[in-house]
């Protein structure tokens, strides 16, 4: 059975990201296919394979960081969910000073291993849930698309309140996920962001980095 780093780089290719070209990642062109060939390399039941395409609120983030170098360099940078990596690798070339990546998913720690090499910065990857902590550490954290199911969103506005509330300035990327909290955070840019169609029915979505309303040190709920 090849590793989760060869079964990657053998299933996707490396391109530039549609709106962030500073960064390249393995890339698939189709979801049901890909995630039956990881259920068939595992063995067992996988998780879809978010890893290998660049989502929506992770091109917003990764590009929000890299205009704005200033809001992570020289700091610690925790990517929640990090998928491909796009938002951590982003950080790392915007200057950060360690970049912790986390996901649930063996290929995605893979995908983000082999990515941030393709790009030539350090992420150190963390696999679990990490869901009932608050980023212990980083300075700063960071995640992208993560609004997409209500038992996910129930879970992440809490673990980015702690955050929040201990000091961590929190950014979040989305394109208007269902579930996205209605209250609570404040849009700081907006962009129209080039997706595929065949994940997303359209070729772009426009989306929004968030941050919490409240000054930070102080908690926030939806």
């Amino acid at each position: 059975m090849p590793t989760a780093s060869a079964f990657v780089t053998e299933h996707t290719r490396l391109r530039i990201t549609p709106f962030v070209p500073e960064v390249r990642l393995h890339l698939a062109d189709e979801a049901i296919e890909l995630w039956e060939r990881t259920e068939v390399s595992a063995g067992e039941r996988q998780p879809p394979p978010f890893w290998a395409f660049a989502w929506a609120g992770g091109q917003a983030l990764a590009r929000y960081v890299l205009d704005r170098p200033e809001l992570v360099a020289g700091r610690r940078v925790f990517d929640l969910a990090a998928g491909s990596g796009l938002v951590a690798i982003a950080a790392g070339l915007a200057g950060a000073a360690a970049v912790t990546a986390n996901e649930i998913d063996p290929y995605a720690i893979a995908a983000i291993t082999v990515n941030a090499a393709a790009n030539g910065v350090a992420v150190t990857t963390v696999l679990g849930d990490e869901l009932a902590g608050d980023a212990a550490g980083a300075e700063v954290v960071l995640a992208g698309d993560v609004f997409y199911s209500k038992p996910m969103t129930d879970r992440v506005v809490p673990f980015l309140a702690r955050a929040h509330a201990r000091g961590a300035l929190v950014l979040v990327g989305d394109p208007g996920r269902a579930y996205v909290p209605e209250s609570g955070f404040t849009t700081m840019a907006q962009y129209d962001v080039p997706v595929s169609k065949a994940l997303e029915d359209a070729d772009l979505k426009r989306t929004a980095v968030l941050t919490p309303a409240q000054p930070a040190g102080q908690s926030f709920s939806r």
